[in-house]
């Protein structure tokens, strides 16, 4: 199995912007624990107010798969229900 890679950014509306920066450590915190995760980084951009810049690997696509089951399942796939997600997956196999 090959390596997952996903990279891109979300943008997260003014009104939801304090929620998404209080949840996100937990959410890295969570993230960076689970089995397979090598890397993953989510970084508020400099100057673009409500854009978080996403890069994220994982050993295979059993993990990736695990990785976004439990987002969805978790606080912070609530609190971020309503983000635009601009992501670009590679290596990802169903």
């Amino acid at each position: 199995m090959s390596k997952v890679t996903l990279s891109g950014h979300i943008v997260v509306m003014e009104s939801e912007l304090t929620s998404v920066r209080d949840a996100l450590p937990i959410h890295i915190e969570a993230t960076r624990a689970e089995g397979g995760c090598i890397v993953f980084n989510v970084e508020e951009h400099v100057t673009e107010v409500g854009r978080f810049d996403v890069y994220e690997e994982f050993e295979d696509s059993d993990s990736y798969r695990f990785h976004q089951k439990r987002v969805r399942e978790s606080d912070w796939g609530s609190i971020t229900k309503n983000v635009v997600r601009h992501y670009s997956v590679e290596g990802y196999e169903e």
